[in-house]
């Protein structure tokens, strides 16, 4: 198959503002399917560059490889996304993906007033810390502490 512009992995890049790693993965995961010129390089068509961008897109927006395969063997993303309306699939399989998303958020939520309400409950419970009446017996206090930390670093009780 001839494709209509024929480019490497680089020129593909800089155009569609994927990173060469990612177009590898990619690659990788069966979302695109470079020709191999003679010398073992990738060619890349338009049709991968409108490809790539819209998997990116859709990876960016929390989808997952697995997610995007179906809408590419759908055609989906032959045309920049922003120019078609949303195939029925990728749609659902979007919105399955928010309610998902949704539900975590809602559970991360409970978790964290539950460790709020804990804390909450550990420093009720704390016993109030003696009040010093007078300069005096602040002195005696700090002179105390200083002992006992003496003593602990000389290793006496």
């Amino acid at each position: 198959m001839v494709k209509e512009t024929e480019m490497r992995i680089g020129e593909l890049a800089q155009r569609t503002g994927v990173t060469p790693r990612a177009l590898r993965y990619y690659e990788q995961q069966g979302l695109l399917a470079p020709e191999r010129a003679a010398n073992g390089y990738r060619e890349y068509g338009a049709l991968d560059g409108v490809r790539a961008a819209n998997i990116r897109e859709l990876l960016s927006a929390g989808l997952t490889a697995e997610d995007i395969r179906p809408a590419l063997e759908q055609g989906c993303l032959d045309v920049p996304l922003r120019e078609r309306a949303g195939c029925a699939d990728a749609l659902r399989t979007a919105t399955d993906r928010l309610a998902a998303l949704d539900e975590r958020i809602a559970a991360l939520h409970g978790l964290r007033d539950r460790l709020a309400h804990h804390i909450d409950e550990v420093r009720s419970a704390e016993p109030p810390r003696p009040a010093v009446l007078a300069a005096g017996s602040a002195r005696s206090v700090r002179a105390g502490e200083a002992g006992q930390a003496a003593s602990v670093s000389e290793g006496r009780p």
